[in-house]
């Protein structure tokens, strides 16, 4: 029984231990670095998955404008995060 203790204690401290070395910085904090307080307003995180983000934007006319800096945002959000492979941009809810 005792084994099973030591087991399961070893366990939580690596699982505590991970979590602390996290920086906590997702995908919605890589954004904030990378575009302005008006873009953010149009823009929301759906899912990152597989290395890639897909964002929802609120119109056309703010897909066509981030549509045009994806290829720079992809650039500086992959400083944020290596594993970032792909952005994708759809039209849909915002709030």
């Amino acid at each position: 029984m005792e084994i099973l203790k030591n087991t399961i204690d070893e366990i939580m401290r690596g699982l505590i231990s991970k979590k602390a070395d996290c920086s906590g910085a997702g995908p919605q904090e890589w954004l904030k670095k990378a575009l302005t307080k008006r873009e953010l307003g149009h823009i929301k995180v759906k899912y990152f998955s597989k290395g890639v983000l897909g964002l929802s934007v609120d119109s056309s006319a703010w897909l066509y404008i981030l549509s045009l800096k994806k290829e720079e945002l992809l650039n500086r959000l992959k400083k944020e995060s290596p594993e970032l492979k792909n952005i994708t941009l759809r039209i849909g809810e915002v709030s």
